[in-house]
């Protein structure tokens, strides 16, 4: 032990962490995946799918599935993205009707990446149907949705979750977690997070100009970002400091925002933000989206889906401190957020992600959103 440095012991509590979390699994579902591995079914719940506008319904689905879960109907309005859907998943059920779903008392959860400005709405359906409900982000666009959203969630107990995506699908963002848990830079005192993204990666639909239907830059892409910067700071408590956002280069679609930066202020740290829609198609990849965590005694740099340095693949996790640089390739990690997110559903926790963490995310980004300065020589 005299021997060990301290990025040695850190290494060791990581894992006795993760060992200690693999321990307290629950009984239910330790059966349950071992049962799935001999190659029977054994789904801890069942969910459906109301609304696809996004593919991160896909992630969301593939997650929930990993924690026991099982698809078990689907409702989607438009045929090309029903069709895609049906696809990757034959087994789900297709029905004509959202109420099929809401009145479908062996349903426990129900998923959604439908356009933004309709997930508020649709999760108060089913939150009053007695079922519980996670939105891709953004999950609420406005301060108004967000006030009706608490009410009805307060009132009827149901999960209202929203999948940050880039935490918990990312491995290096999880790795990331485990190593400042462990203590591995000290105490967190800011973060840095970059979100760029390509609009031409796809073909966009009306909606994604329209900053009504996706909230605006902040709103959106930000969201991400505030949730992570309350999970690595611990803090429960944020205000917005400044915001502003700017369309720099897509004039033909007025109120478009491609531009966006805000800091913030929280009762565990500090954090900034920087999001655009400019990554070049030369990348060859949708964002070069970044994490820098830094602590008292060293800090921790997440590349999500490129090392632009020269190492292949995404989820690259860099770690400076006193004893050096250590690059550590995570995309091997596995996942937790799945078996976890289930788990609360069956056993009514909070291990996932808290509900008042999810509603201060939001209502965070709201904030940023709403209070944005739009920036001068940036045409209106």
């Amino acid at each position: 032990m005299r021997n060990m440095t301290r990025r040695d012991l850190v290494k060791t509590s990581a894992g006795m962490v993760a060992g200690m979390a693999a321990a307290a699994v629950p009984a239910g579902l330790a059966a349950a995946v071992h049962t799935v591995r001999r190659g029977r079914q054994a789904p801890r719940l069942r969910f459906a799918v109301i609304g696809m506008n996004h593919f991160h319904i896909y992630l969301m689905v593939d997650a929930v599935a990993r924690g026991g879960g099982e698809l078990a109907a689907v409702f989607v309005r438009e045929p090309d993205l029903r069709a895609a859907f049906i696809e990757r998943y034959p087994h789900a059920r297709v029905v004509a009707d959202e109420r099929a779903i809401l009145d479908d008392d062996a349903i426990q959860l129900v998923l959604s990446s439908i356009i933004p400005n309709e997930r508020a709405p649709l999760g108060i359906r089913v939150m009053q149907h007695g079922k519980d409900f996670i939105a891709d982000k953004p999950g609420i666009t406005t301060l108004e949705q967000l006030a009706e959203v608490r009410r009805v969630q307060a009132e009827t107990r149901q999960f209202y979750s929203i999948m940050y995506s880039e935490r918990f699908e990312s491995p290096g963002t999880v790795k990331a977690g485990e190593l400042v848990k462990a203590g591995a830079i000290g105490d967190v005192i800011h973060t840095i997070g970059l979100g760029p993204h390509q609009v031409g990666l796809t073909e966009r639909p009306e909606w994604f100009w329209d900053p009504d239907a996706y909230g605006g830059i902040i709103c959106d892409i930000g969201s991400h970002q505030v949730d992570q910067f309350l999970f690595f700071t611990n803090s429960t408590r944020g205000e917005v400091v400044t915001s502003q956002v700017a369309n720099y280069r897509h004039q033909e679609h007025p109120g478009f925002q491609d531009f966006g930066e805000f800091m913030l202020r929280g009762n565990g740290g500090t954090g900034y933000v920087r999001l655009d829609w400019f990554t070049p198609k030369g990348l060859g990849v949708w964002g070069d989206t970044r994490l820098i965590v830094e602590g008292t005694e060293g800090y921790l740099e997440v590349r999500k889906n490129i090392d632009i340095g020269g190492r292949d693949g995404p989820e690259h996790l860099f770690l400076v401190d006193g004893d050096g640089i250590e690059h550590l390739d995570c995309r091997d990690m596995e996942l937790p957020y799945g078996p976890r997110i289930v788990d609360d559903v069956v056993h009514r926790t909070e291990t996932a992600m808290t509900q008042e963490h999810c509603f201060l995310a939001t209502d965070l980004a709201l904030q940023a959103q709403q209070q944005a300065t739009w920036l001068e020589g940036a045409p209106a």
